[in-house]
């Protein structure tokens, strides 16, 4: 596994914008921090450091946000299912984070990213009723576990469940926190276990947060006052060019 170098300042700079522009992401929606941070990531170093890192900035941002919308919470049972399934999962793929070879990560990471960006220009008209999600809910929590666990991304399967309940915004922010929180101590615990997160990698960890925080009130912001369509088209353009990358770096 690759190493961060604190003699990279160019590595470093690309890593702290896209912490920036997800924690801008992350207030504006209450999610899609890892759909930036870790293929940018992943770009400088490799997929699996990806996923170590942001572990600690994750958890952190995802309590904060759950804490300041916990009054805006749906179910205790729909969000309960949801987010232990999604803690099973995510144990389940960090497994797979260990023994996968680091070339085929990069390559799932990315047709994860290309999916989503599919699905985002797509925007598929899907609309789940809440009697229906009530019981589908694990399945579509554990599938996104099972997803940032191995990659740091669980956005195409969580993300879109959550959208198609058509949650209102309050709600989604403190459903998907929740999710997010829980997921985030298993991969906390199991990377731990198996030697993967060091203190090293929990300090610059820790360190990701100010870019994220800077980031997060703007973000905030714009979901408040303003229709974020050109930010998400912006977002989707760079995407797809650290998805040619990744492509690249492989098979060239």
């Amino acid at each position: 596994m690759a190493d961060i170098s604190l003699n990279d300042p160019w590595g470093l700079s690309f890593i702290a914008l896209s912490l920036l522009l997800g924690g801008i992401l992350k207030g504006a929606t209450g999610a899609g921090m890892p759909i930036i941070a870790v293929p940018v990531v992943a770009a400088v170093y490799d997929v699996r450091l990806a996923v170590i890192l942001l572990v600690v900035p994750n958890f952190l941002t995802n309590l904060w946000q759950l804490l300041r919308y916990r009054e805006q919470e749906l179910e205790r049972g729909f969000t309960a299912s949801f987010a232990l399934s999604g803690a099973v999962g995510a144990g389940f793929g960090t497994f797979f984070l260990v023994w996968l070879p680091g070339t085929l990560l990069n390559l799932l990471m990315t047709a994860v990213v290309v999916i989503y960006i599919a699905m985002r220009l797509l925007k598929p008209t899907l609309q789940i009723p809440i009697d229906r999600a009530r019981k589908t809910a694990w399945m579509a929590g554990g599938s996104g576990g099972l997803l940032q666990g191995a990659l740091g991304i669980s956005a195409p399967v969580a993300i879109t469940f959550l959208s198609a309940v058509k949650l209102p915004r309050p709600t989604f922010i403190f459903t998907v926190s929740v999710y997010f929180a829980t997921m985030c101590l298993t991969q906390f615990s199991v990377q731990v276990h198996q030697g993967l997160l060091t203190w090293h990698i929990a300090a610059l960890g820790a360190a990701a947060l100010i870019p994220m925080l800077m980031g997060m009130p703007v973000g905030e912001w714009i979901g408040r006052r303003m229709g974020p369509v050109m930010f998400d088209r912006i977002i989707l353009a760079m995407l797809a060019c650290l998805a040619l990358k990744q492509v690249w770096d492989v098979f060239a």
